[in-house]
């Protein structure tokens, strides 16, 4: 086996020659022979300015070095693009795909034995994963960690649900503009992911259910020294893995991790985000995804995390509660203890040596749940021929089944038009529905699906609608958000028919989601969209073009569709 400098040899028509010029040109950096005769591991630099959730990583790669060196490798740093949720344009969804292309290609453009790949912003583990499984080379995930929750006039501040919280209260005239302000400085007062469980949180939850991180890797703060300690841990089994050739990826990633991982996002209460990119990183690995079992997942399994959105605490009170191997430690019935692990051992391995932690409130037992579902439910009908997805942990009770009048927003531009508008005809118990903000219609289907209560509404003191769309929403954000309407209403679904005034039927318990017409009134419009004009203002050139003409819809993850492993479906098809 091909290793080390000699791996992925430059073509000059001549190996020989190739190494002779590889070693010579790198030596530049002045290193010695028996440096360069070292397993080498790829270190992933995803810093940036615009990323502050990516703030600790020179510290990280430092200690990743360190570990490396403690056991005999060569650390060779590299970079990769970075993406910072806040500061993406479209949106960072967009950019998820272009950034595992980057690092799978990067993987295998440059000699190494084995990679960390540091991420932590929400896209960016995915990414990384996505690359990872697509790459197969030894791998170990390094997340960068939760900041740490902030504080203002005596509450603890989290981002970024305490952000939603405290904007909504601004727009119902309950904040003014200066303490808004001053809020703003107080709601991320570290570097690092959001400290709720969000998207972030919940892929860093993911990787390790899944095997690719250490245990207690997932919710270890950025600033702490914990966090370092991880990363040199990772950097030491990267090197170990560089020499024995294994784990892979293709190890790790099976039918029965993904499983694993199913219930983990089901009992932390997870993003909706966590489902497409859980979705994607099976398809990479050629495993399919059922929505079906997910779903039914979410039945058996209850919320058993107390952290918001859906509870009350902040992921540095998951560490110090004993982090995910305590909270799997309350899945051990439904979860697959022999998947292997990054570290050498097994799931049951890291879930028998986690703390018990007396007296704390942040992760409950089955008898004592936060909620007594799953996070997620998967809805079908009319009006979601492939599937749409309901955070109910995070939603209000009293709307679980509910029927409303139609205010159809025909785009995020129409939104934000009108929404505040005082002459919008809306009532409380109406249904707010956004649509052509999906993976092609945005495009890149960013976290719209939140849509703004109705500023005339909050000012009268409403807090929660029922909201469906296209589009995805934060991880961190609370309500009643219908979200991944697949297919979506720029590609034909039946999104794109609904009018003003139509009636929606939402029923949780039974995953309804319907459009309440007669079957010759649905087919009637169904034919006149067919043929109707096609969409304007699709791109033409460069990368937008390609995820124009290649990325599959929600339900399958919003991958392109040449990446996938084999060519092999995301998810089993069945009549609805």
């Amino acid at each position: 086996m091909t290793t080390g400098l000699r791996k992925g040899l430059t073509s000059y028509g001549d190996a020989g020659f190739s190494l002779f010029l590889r070693k010579a040109f790198i030596k530049a950096m002045g290193y010695s022979d028996d440096a360069l005769d070292r397993p080498i591991i790829g270190i992933t630099n995803t810093f940036s300015d615009y990323n502050p959730c990516h703030g600790n990583v020179p510290d990280l790669i430092e200690s990743v070095k360190r570990g490396v060196m403690l056991a005999g490798g060569l650390p060779m740093v590299f970079p990769t693009i970075s993406i910072g949720e806040s500061f993406a344009h479209p949106t960072s969804m967009f950019l998820r795909n272009l950034m595992a292309m980057d690092t799978e290609e990067m993987i295998n453009a440059q000699p190494m034995d084995s990679v960390v790949l540091i991420g932590g912003c929400d896209k960016t583990l995915p990414a990384q994963v996505m690359a990872a499984a697509s790459a197969d080379l030894p791998a170990v995930v390094l997340q960068t960690g939760p900041m740490v929750v902030g504080n203002h006039k005596g509450e603890v501040l989290g981002a970024c649900t305490d952000c939603r919280r405290m904007w909504a209260q601004h727009r119902a005239g309950n904040i003014d503009l200066v303490e808004i302000e001053t809020i703003s400085g107080r709601l991320c007062p570290s570097v690092g992911t959001c400290s709720v469980m969000g998207t972030a949180s919940t892929m860093a939850c993911i990787v390790e259910a899944l095997g690719l991180a250490l245990p207690m890797s997932a919710a270890a703060p950025a600033t702490l020294a914990d966090r370092r300690r991880i990363a040199e841990a990772s950097g030491k089994r990267a090197a170990e893995i560089a020499v024995a050739g294994t784990p892979k990826p293709s190890d790790l990633i099976t039918a029965a991790s993904i499983r694993n991982a199913m219930v983990v996002l089901q009992a932390i209460g997870g993003s909706t985000n966590g489902l497409i990119h859980l979705i994607a990183i099976a398809g990479r690995a050629g495993v399919s995804f059922d929505l079906d079992a997910f779903d039914q997942l979410g039945r058996d399994i209850p919320v058993l995390l107390n952290l918001k959105p859906s509870g009350a605490h902040y992921m540095e009170h998951l560490h110090h509660a004993g982090g995910l191997p305590a909270l799997m430690r309350e899945l051990t019935a439904f979860l697959d203890l022999d998947a292997p692990n990054i570290s050498g051992g097994t799931l049951g391995d890291a879930i028998a040596a986690a703390e018990s932690v007396p007296d704390q409130d942040v992760i409950r037992s089955f008898t004592s749940p936060l909620k007594p579902e799953g996070a997620m439910a998967i809805l079908h009908g009319n009006l979601a021929p492939l599937g749409a997805v309901i955070k109910h942990s995070a939603a209000s009770p009293h709307l679980m089944r509910h029927t409303g009048r139609a205010v159809v927003f025909d785009s995020i531009e129409d939104l934000t038009k009108r929404i505040d508008d005082p002459g919008l005809d809306v009532a409380p118990d109406d249904i707010l529905v956004l649509r052509n903000a999906g993976p092609k219609g945005a495009p890149g289907m960013p976290e719209a699906g939140y849509l703004p209560i109705p500023m005339k509404l909050a000012r009268q003191g409403v807090k929660d609608m029922v909201r469906i769309s296209d589009a995805r929403m934060s991880g961190t954000a609370f309500g009643t958000v219908v979200l991944h309407i697949a297919p979506e209403a720029a590609v034909g679904g039946p999104l794109a028919i609904v009018q003003n005034g139509d009636r929606i039927l939402l029923d949780v318990d039974t995953r309804r989601l319907e459009l309440l017409l007669d079957h010759s009134e649905l087919q009637q419009r169904l034919a006149a969209l067919k043929q109707s004009s096609p969409r304007r203002g699709i791109p033409q050139r460069g990368y937008s073009k390609l995820f124009e003409d290649c990325v599959l819809q929600a339900d399958q993850g919003c991958d392109f569709d040449f990446l996938l492993r084999d060519g092999a479906p995301v998810t089993p098809k069945k009549d609805k």
